[in-house]
């Protein structure tokens, strides 16, 4: 028989959901907040060790956010508005649009100067639309904040926007359809990913 301990060495899942969010938003804070740790960080390792580093701190915050968000029991914390069910399905479509064009170029990115971290900001804020519980709130609500503090230390530190050439419309149509497919790929996947269904 295990001894019975003086404490409970079981940690809250909400905490484990919590670190997720705080250790993600972190270690991409600081290459904008903290660029002189970056620095050191590539002299030590080098560019791919600094990498490596950088990707498995990424794995254990997603890793932390799924463990904890599946473990968590769902408690309201706030009554969402009513009626903003299609208005916050519509942001996430754009959301999920601005995230694609953020990997290539597009003619959005002269409208958007961040259009990856917009793309977050979008998707934590319809969510928080639609979820008032607990750990909606802290995942979307926490990466709502992150993005939005993301876009204001990047413009701080790199001064004026300096917009690329818009591409040609054949390019943008492909753009287009990736975006297309990528919404449908995650409304069919959600429900296995988050097990709540889109509609």
């Amino acid at each position: 028989m295990l001894p019975v301990l003086p404490f409970d060495l079981r940690i809250d899942r909400m905490v484990l959901l919590t670190l997720g969010v705080l250790l993600f938003a972190g270690v991409h804070f600081i290459p904008s907040l903290a660029p002189a740790l970056k620095t050191r960080g590539l002299n030590r390792l080098g560019e791919n060790g600094y990498k490596g580093v950088f990707s498995l701190l990424l794995l254990i915050a997603f890793a932390l956010m799924i463990v904890g968000w599946r473990s968590v029991e769902p408690r309201l914390w706030y009554q969402p508005p009513p009626g903003l069910h299609n208005i916050a399905l519509g942001l996430l479509v754009v959301a999920f649009w601005l995230l694609v064009v953020s990997a290539r170029n597009s003619r959005w990115r002269l409208l958007v100067r961040h259009p990856q971290l917009t793309g977050v900001a979008l998707w934590g804020f319809s969510h928080l639309l639609l979820n008032g519980d607990n750990r909606s709130t802290v995942l979307f609500g926490g990466m709502l904040l992150w993005s939005v503090a993301e876009i204001a230390a990047i413009n701080r530190r790199e001064g004026v926007w300096i917009k690329a050439a818009p591409p040609g419309w054949g390019a943008e149509a492909v753009t287009a359809l990736i975006a297309v497919v990528t919404v449908a790929v995650v409304v069919y996947l959600h429900p296995w990913l988050s097990g709540m269904p889109v509609w």
